[in-house]
C-alpha cells in the first residue's frame, strides 16, 4: 500500500448568522478538473490502455476482462454509430443494469454530447404495470434505447410503444447482445474527436432519476461539469488516489448516482479497474459478494448499510474471504442511510482480528449533488458523522423551525429538473442555495473541522399529540442497532398519537419466527421487548424510545412507491399503504402481533 495518507486534514471555517444559521466552508481551493471525466477516460485510454478497466462474470461464471484501450475502440465505434443516425442531440436511454456493454453505450453517448438516463432495472424487470418506465420514456422522448438481454423484451416493448420513432439497439428485439452493439457501430471518422473536444462543463451528460418517493421521479440534471468536479473534490480529500489507482467490486446500481457517478467516475477519472459484483445484500445473493473478493481483493469497498449487514455473519465465518476483503483495503466506506452502530463496531472488530489498517468512513449528498457535498476525511468513530464540506463547497445551515436545513452551493450542484421550471425555482433559497430537506448540525461549535451530526430528514418526521417532534432519521438507526441484528429495518409511527411505535422487518435468519398473521413466537417476543428496552434505556426523550411494534411478514414493495432498488424505504409512503397494520399498533387492547415494551 502507497504510503500517501487515506485523509487530506480538513480546513473548515464556520460564521454563525444573525439568525441562527451557519454558513461552512473549506478555506482549501478546488483545483482546475476537466471539462468532463470523458476527457479523463480518452486520456487514460492511451497512457495505460492495457490495464483493466472493467471485468464480470460471463455466463459460464468466468471474469470477462476488458482494457482501457479496447473499451476506448468500442466507444468509439459505437459514438460514430449514433453520429451517422444523427442522434447525438438525443436522449440514450439504457434498460439494462450494470454491465460491459451498458459502459460502452454510456460512454460513447457522452463522448458525442448525447444525455444518458440508464433506468432503474427494477422498473423493467421487478414491476408488474412498468407504470414508471411508461412515463419516463414518455417524459424523456428518447432518440436511441438500448436493452442487453432478451430479459428486457417487455420493457423495450413499452419503451417502443410510447416513443414509436425510437431507434432500438438490434434489428429484432428481443436479441439485443453485445454482437448487436457491435453492428450499430462503425469506423471513427474525426467527428467524433471533434464533438468530444466540444464537451463543456455545462454540457448536459446524465438525467438521473430520483426514487419518486413523493409522486413521480424527478430528473436531475448532471452536466460533464458537474461529474467532473465532484471527483476532483474527492481527490483533494483522499490523496493516494493521485498515485494508487482504485480497485473496486462493486454492485451499486448506475441508474442512481452513488454507484452510476461517484463510484464509476472515480475508476474512470483515476485509472482504476471496476470488477462489477454479481452479489447484493439479499440471502440468496450475498455469497456471491464475499465469494468475489476473494478475487477481486478491492483497494476502497463502497456500499448502503444493507449490505454490510448482509456480508458481516458470513465474514465473520470465513477467514479466508475476511482477509481476501481487508487484505489491501484502505476504505470501508458506506452512504444512502445511517449504518447502524452495531455493525461499525462488528466491522472494526473484524478488521483488528485480521490485522488490517481499513479505516471506516462516510459522506453525504443527493443525486442533486453529484453526489458528494461533505465527506469525513478525518479519523471518525461513530456512524451518524457527515464530514465536512468538500473543497469548493458553500455549506448553508439554515434554521427551518427546530432543525437546521443542509442547503449547498458549488461546482458539483445541479442547475435544476429536467423539464421542470417549477420544482427548479422552488428547489433554490434566494442565495443560490439548494434546499436537501436533511437536517445537520455542528458536532463541535467551536471546532468546525470536526464536521457534521445527521439530525434526520426534515421531510420525514412528524409531531406526536404532545407537541413533540420525532425524528426519523436518528431514532431508525438507533432502533436497528440495538436489535443486535434481530431487525433489517423499520417504519417509524405516531404521527397524532401520544407515543412512538413502529412496524419492522426481521434479518432473513429471523424471519420464519412469525406465524401467517405476524404474531410472534414466545421467545422472539421476548427479544423483541428486550430491544425495545433497551432503546428507551439509551433514549433522552419519548420522541427517541418506541413503545409498540409489529413485525411485517410481506417485504416492501416496489409497484407501490415503497422501496427504490437501492433498498431505501419509504417511510411516509409505507406507512399510508399499510395503514391497516398501523391502525393494529393503536388497537385497544393490543391484538397479538404487536409487542409492547415491558
Amino acid at each position: 500500500m502507497n504510503a500517501l495518507p487515506n485523509f487530506a486534514p480538513p480546513h473548515i471555517v464556520a460564521e454563525t448568522r444573525p439568525d441562527g444559521g451557519v454558513f461552512i466552508r473549506s478555506t482549501d481551493p478546488l483545483r482546475p478538473y476537466a471539462a468532463s471525466v470523458i476527457h479523463d477516460f480518452r486520456r487514460g485510454s492511451e497512457s495505460h490502455p492495457d490495464r483493466d478497466l472493467i471485468a464480470e462474470r460471463g455466463a459460464d461464471g468466468k471474469w470477462q476482462h476488458m482494457s482501457w484501450g479496447a473499451v476506448r475502440k468500442q466507444v468509439d465505434r459505437v459514438a460514430q454509430g449514433i453520429l451517422d443516425r444523427h442522434l447525438e442531440d438525443q436522449p440514450v436511454m439504457v434498460l439494462s443494469g450494470n454491465s460491459i456493454q451498458h459502459l460502452i453505450v454510456m460512454l460513447a453517448a457522452m463522448t458525442v454530447g448525447a444525455p444518458v438516463v440508464s433506468v432503474s432495472v427494477a422498473y423493467s424487470l421487478q414491476s408488474r404495470d412498468h407504470e414508471r418506465l411508461r412515463w419516463m420514456a414518455g417524459f424523456i422522448e428518447p432518440g436511441l434505447v438500448y436493452a442487453e438481454t432478451d430479459a428486457f423484451a417487455d420493457a423495450m416493448a413499452v419503451v417502443t410503444a410510447v416513443v414509436p420513432g425510437v431507434t432500438v439497439i438490434g434489428a429484432n428485439f428481443p436479441g439485443t447482445h453485445a454482437a448487436a452493439l457491435e453492428a450499430f457501430g462503425a469506423e471513427p471518422t474525426p467527428e467524433v474527436d471533434r464533438r468530444c473536444t466540444a464537451l463543456t462543463t455545462d454540457t448536459l451528460a446524465k438525467v438521473l432519476f430520483t426514487s419518486g418517493s413523493t409522486g413521480q421521479p424527478k430528473g436531475v440534471i448532471t452536466t460533464h461539469g458537474m461529474l467532473s468536479a465532484n471527483q476532483q473534490q474527492i481527490r483533494q480529500a483522499w490523496p493516494f488516489l493521485a498515485v494508487e489507482p482504485p480497485v473496486l467490486l462493486d454492485w451499486l446500481p448506475w441508474s442512481h448516482t452513488f454507484g452510476g457517478s461517484h463510484d464509476l467516475y472515480m475508476v474512470l477519472t483515476n485509472g482504476g479497474t471496476l470488477w462489477i459484483d454479481d452479489g447484493r445484500p439479499a440471502p440468496s445473493l450475498i455469497g456471491r459478494t464475499v465469494r468475489n473478493f476473494v478475487d477481486v481483493r478491492p483497494t476502497i469497498y463502497f456500499g448502503v448499510p444493507a449490505v454490510y449487514s448482509a456480508m458481516l455473519p458470513l465474514l465473520e465465518n470465513d477467514d479466508t474471504a475476511a482477509d481476501a476483503f481487508l487484505s489491501r483495503l484502505r476504505l470501508g466506506f458506506f452512504a444512502a442511510a445511517a449504518l447502524p452502530q452495531d455493525l461499525w463496531d462488528r466491522l472494526e472488530r473484524l478488521a483488528r482480528r485480521h490485522g488490517a489498517k481499513m479505516q471506516m468512513t462516510t459522506s453525504w449528498g443527493l443525486t442533486e449533488t453529484s453526489p458528494a457535498a461533505t465527506m469525513a476525511h478525518f479519523p471518525i468513530t461513530r456512524s451518524d458523522i457527515l464530514g465536512v464540506p468538500l473543497p469548493g463547497m458553500d455549506l448553508l445551515l439554515a434554521p427551518v423551525g427546530d432543525q437546521l436545513e443542509l442547503r449547498v452551493r458549488g461546482p458539483n450542484i445541479t442547475p435544476g429538473y429536467y423539464k421542470r421550471p417549477d420544482l427548479t425555482a422552488a428547489a433554490f433559497d434566494e442565495e443560490g442555495f439548494f434546499r436537501t430537506s436533511d437536517a445537520a448540525a455542528l458536532v463541535d461549535a467551536e471546532n468546525p473541522d470536526a464536521g457534521l451530526v445527521f439530525d434526520g430528514r426534515i421531510t420525514e418526521n412528524f409531531k406526536l399529540t404532545t407537541g413533540t417532534f420525532v425524528r426519523v432519521g436518528t431514532l431508525r438507526p438507533h432502533l436497528l442497532s440495538v436489535s443486535n441484528g434481530l431487525i433489517n429495518d423499520a417504519i417509524i409511527c405516531g404521527e397524532n398519537h401520544t407515543s412512538v411505535t413502529a412496524m419492522v422487518w426481521l434479518t432473513a435468519q429471523h424471519a420464519q419466527r412469525v406465524d401467517a398473521q405476524g404474531v410472534p413466537e414466545p421467545a422472539l417476543r421476548r427479544e423483541l421487548i428486550d430491544v425495545l428496552n433497551r432503546l428507551a434505556e439509551a433514549a433522552a426523550g419519548s420522541s427517541q424510545h418506541i413503545e409498540r411494534l409489529l413485525v411485517l411478514t410481506e417485504p416492501p414493495q416496489l409497484d407501490g412507491g415503497e422501496l427504490t432498488d437501492k433498498g431505501y424505504i419509504n417511510q411516509r409512503v409505507t406507512r399510508r399503504r399499510r395503514a391497516a397494520q398501523v391502525a393494529l399498533l393503536q388497537q385497544e387492547p393490543p391484538p397479538p402481533q404487536v409487542v409492547l415494551r415491558s
